[in-house]
């Protein structure tokens, strides 16, 4: 990693700070512009390992009711039976199972991604951002990566045609995340 801070002090069992990270989605709407959203209630936790990356782990827990586009009667749908069927599936879930470190800062993660109760492996490109002490004495890891993802894949499969051609809702979603991390 390339970090002033030396493997002993990344290593260690973190939380996420939920004010300071933002897991995100965008979406391609009516083939023309871009929404984008956000959960807004979750909890993560991460295990790192500075001498071997291979060894760290991570969980995320989204709750569905949370989703947040911007727009109440948007949210309302996705988090309807047409997507997100919340009162059935109230989680969406990520549970690495294997960390390769790319080069310098780079890392690739391969994990489960749960939603509706489908399970499927994804591969997320993440950058490890930093590592601080705050002024409140709190040790920070920061850490950033996306995702492109087919949605249909977990049975999010609501669309629309459009009178000119193509569909209301693009078939891929990028997952965006932001990370920053409290060590215990």
């Amino acid at each position: 990693m390339t970090t002033p801070a030396s493997a002993v002090e990344l290593t260690g069992d973190y939380d996420l700070d939920t004010t300071h990270t933002q897991l995100g989605f965008t979406a391609r709407h009516a083939m023309v512009t871009k929404v984008r959203g956000t959960f807004a209630e979750f909890e993560g936790q991460l295990h790192i390992d500075g001498s071997d990356p291979t060894a760290s782990s991570g969980y995320l827990r989204m709750l569905a009711h949370s989703i947040d586009t911007g727009v109440q009667q948007r949210d309302e749908h996705l988090r309807s039976n047409d997507f997100f069927d919340m009162a059935n599936f109230p989680e969406v879930t990520f549970t690495s199972t294997s960390v390769e470190h790319v080069a310098d800062s780079d890392y690739r993660i391969t994990g489960e991604l749960t939603i509706k109760d489908i399970t499927k492996p994804v591969t997320m490109d993440m950058t490890y951002t930093g590592f601080a002490t705050d002024p409140f004495g709190n040790k920070r890891l920061g850490l950033e990566g996306s995702v492109t993802i087919n949605r249909k894949d977990w049975g999010l499969n609501w669309n629309a045609s459009l009178e000119a051609g193509g569909v209301l809702v693009s078939e891929k979603i990028q997952i965006n995340v932001d990370i920053s991390a409290i060590k215990r």
